[in-house]
């Protein structure tokens, strides 16, 4: 008995070994907790065209909208630890939404392999032509004037277009009415069709309508300007200090993954990242490209945990009722 027992876990060894030197042999699932079009759908979507190319193997983006990016990562807590089901995550669901919500059905330090931090993407302040307010100060007196005036969009709690909101009521003292969506393909209609009047959107979705003059931009969230759109001032230099509302997304794994597969998974990942036609097309959009290492990003997750609860409880910001 102790000989089959020794021979059926050597065998198991060998062919667990085998799958991982043979990464992949099946297709591959990458799952986006936000709505085609946006940033992190076009980006991974844009590495499984990459990945065919070198694995042949298939790789499909599934789009698992709402709750802020909170389903997708949910469900890749539950998925298999093989390397066949991924997750482009961001920092709504992972360090923003456990200081806003009382359950998840989730740990973001333990339940998650960290591959690598892909990009940061900042917002833009921006509302319809139709809007009267010029700056952002006529912007404030207009919603002290009118409290029930401004309606903002958002793509779920947590995300950087909600805190955004958030923190520009807390240091402003004005109010308005925020609607979550499940995503920003959705928000775009009502904000172009006068359903809705204000946006902190993120700059690859609202950057074209910008400079086609369909909305009008005030200011960029980040602590840094855009090179897209140089001229636009950050927040923080029109007067709001330390204002930064910036989405980040990273691709994950469930725990458990073997680490071969993680270590394959990011030397193709970052190898993608370096390709001219990559980079060019992401910078084009906005968005900040990082591509650092799975202990850095493990380490970024746990420090902003803690970060984002002083940030929430700081400017009062409450789970809607």
């Amino acid at each position: 008995m102790r000989w089959g027992l020794g021979l059926t876990a050597t065998l198991l060894a060998a062919t667990a070994t085998f799958a991982q030197a043979n990464y992949p042999d099946r297709p591959i699932r990458i799952m986006v907790g936000f709505s085609a079009g946006v940033a992190p759908d076009i980006t991974s979507r844009l590495f499984g065209d990459k990945w065919n190319e070198t694995w042949a193997k298939g790789v499909a983006v599934e789009n698992v909208t709402g709750a802020g990016g909170n389903l997708a990562v949910e469900r890749l807590s539950k998925a298999a630890p093989d390397g066949y089901t991924l997750a482009m995550g961001g920092n709504a669901a992972l360090v923003i939404n456990p200081n806003l919500m009382d359950k998840l059905g989730y740990d973001p330090v333990k339940d998650f392999a960290y591959i690598t931090q892909i990009f940061i993407v900042p917002n833009l302040v921006v509302v319809p032509p139709d809007v009267p307010a010029k700056t952002i100060q006529e912007l404030i007196a207009l919603a002290k004037a009118k409290p029930d005036y401004f309606v903002a969009g958002h793509a779920g709690i947590g995300t950087s277009q909600h805190l955004g909101g958030e923190l520009f009521m807390a240091m402003t003292g004005v109010k308005f009415q925020q609607v979550p969506y499940r995503g920003t393909t959705q928000i775009l209609p009502d904000l172009m069709g006068g359903r809705l009047n204000l946006f902190f959107g993120n700059i690859s979705n609202v950057l074209p309508l910008v400079r086609e003059g369909k909305l009008r931009a005030f200011a960029i969230t980040s602590k840094k300007r855009s090179p897209q759109i140089p001229d636009l001032p950050t927040m923080e230099e029109l007067g709001f200090k330390d204002f930064d509302a910036t989405a980040w997304f990273g691709l994950m794994a469930p725990a458990g993954t073997p680490q071969p597969i993680l270590n394959k998974l990011h030397a193709e990942t970052t190898k993608v990242m370096a390709m001219p036609d990559v980079r060019g097309k992401l910078e084009g959009l906005g968005l900040q490209l990082v591509g650092n290492s799975p202990a850095e990003f493990a380490d970024i997750v746990r420090k902003e945990i803690p970060m984002w609860g002083k940030v929430v409880k700081d400017a009062g910001i409450k789970m809607p009722q």
